[in-house]
């Protein structure tokens, strides 16, 4: 054979193909080549199609669903790393603990910490990025949750870290590491808050309202100043007043906003996140875990941001003093089950906060997020009961 060598094409088959153009195909298909989903349609029209009469092995499932993988755009750790240790070796704990899960790209999540723990973080992922390819989710970038936030609404966040938003930072980090920084979480209505907008959108970095108390106005002047997504929706934030909308009201009304939700039945109630869901329709929900590194490990005394945490057989994730809900302790995979199960979305619609609008905000839809003819061969198979079977990254299958 001359030229390129063609490489191994698979063709994925028995179960339903969960796509965002056209809706669910009973009788889908996708054929995989190397790393890249080539085709995806029908059994009928795939016979018809020239790929038929090319050579591949066929991967067939015994029904469920075949899902894009994943998005986590807000994940703090699990399985015991912390993307705030700055190791490569807790890097990899979470990311394969969390591709185990679902996840098939995630943004590694800090918290309100001094500039200089923030700036290891940076280095570490920048070095993760560039060097040796994580074992299990790929790392897409950085989400920064802090230290731009409300001292009213620390939530699990250390105050004694809390800063007002500084340009000059968010300048350095990104000459330092351009392109690693996807999301900035701050409060909108704190001194320089509007320009470190203004400064984001302008430089293509998500602006996210979080742990905050910004009024209606606020968020609408932050809205107009280019911000575009609401963090961990209704936990630590101002909430709805009806003479006074505030900041989850902002988000229930204006369309230019995503919201994430932690979709784990204790941030948020079932009956409000249907009401969320609703409210933002197709485009504008976003599942998270908001996940700490006791995920997969069970009860017990952890640390987040310096802070005790503990964590109860229940699985909620709690602040040792006070009390407060401090992440999760929740994976994708869980989060996808509530959305369908507990909360009513179809499964399509869940598809789509867990995978295509995450990967919007972070602006990587371009290579992942929906099972589409040239996006990367990011691929779950869930059974007909939403539990998770196999995962592949980049064409490439994980053992879970």
């Amino acid at each position: 054979m001359s030229g390129i060598e063609r490489q191994e094409r698979w063709l994925y088959t028995g179960a339903a193909v969960v796509t965002e153009e056209a809706g669910i195909l009973e009788d889908g298909l996708l054929l995989v080549e190397g790393d890249t989903i080539v085709w995806v349609g029908t059994a009928e029209a795939f016979r018809s199609s020239p790929y038929a009469a090319e050579p591949f092995t066929e991967i067939r499932a015994d029904g469920g669903y075949w899902l894009p993988g994943f998005v986590d755009v807000h994940v703090h750790g699990g399985f015991g790393g912390d993307f705030m240790d700055a190791e490569a070796s807790s890097y990899d704990r979470i990311t394969s603990f969390h591709g185990r899960h679902g996840t098939t790209s995630m943004l590694a999540t800090t918290v309100t910490a001094p500039k200089e723990d923030i700036d290891r973080v940076l280095e570490a992922a920048e070095r993760k990025r560039h060097g040796s390819s994580t074992p299990g989710a790929r790392l897409a970038g950085v989400h920064l949750e802090g230290p731009f936030i409300s001292p009213k609404w620390p939530g699990a966040q250390n105050p004694a870290h809390i800063a007002p938003p500084r340009v000059d930072w968010l300048e350095e980090w990104h000459r330092r590491y351009p392109g690693l920084i996807r999301m900035v979480t701050l409060a909108p209505e704190r001194e320089n808050a509007l320009e470190a907008v203004r400064w984001l959108t302008a430089h293509g970095i998500l602006a996210a309202a979080g742990h905050t108390d910004a009024t209606y106005a606020e968020m609408m002047a932050a809205c107009d100043s280019g911000l575009r997504h609401a963090v961990h929706t209704f936990n630590a934030m101002k909430g709805v007043h009806h003479r006074e909308p505030g900041t989850a009201g902002a988000v229930l009304a204006d369309d230019r906003i995503r919201a994430e939700v932690i979709a784990d039945g204790l941030h948020v109630h079932p009956a409000v996140f249907t009401m969320l869901a609703r409210c933002k329709g197709p485009d504008g929900l976003v599942l998270i875990t908001d996940a700490i590194s006791a995920a997969g490990l069970g009860p017990g005394s952890y640390q987040l941001g310096g802070l005790d945490v503990t964590v109860t057989g229940d699985g909620a994730a709690r602040l040792t003093e006070g009390g407060a809900l401090a992440g999760s302790t929740l994976t994708m995979i869980e989060a996808f089950r509530f959305a369908v199960q507990q909360a009513g979305l179809s499964i399509a619609a869940a598809s789509r906060a867990a995978s295509g609008n995450p990967a919007r905000a972070a602006g990587i839809d371009g290579r992942t997020g929906s099972l589409a003819a040239g996006k990367q061969a990011d691929l779950l198979l869930v059974s007909p009961e939403l539990m998770l079977r196999r995962v592949w990254i980049g064409g490439q299958e994980l053992e879970l």
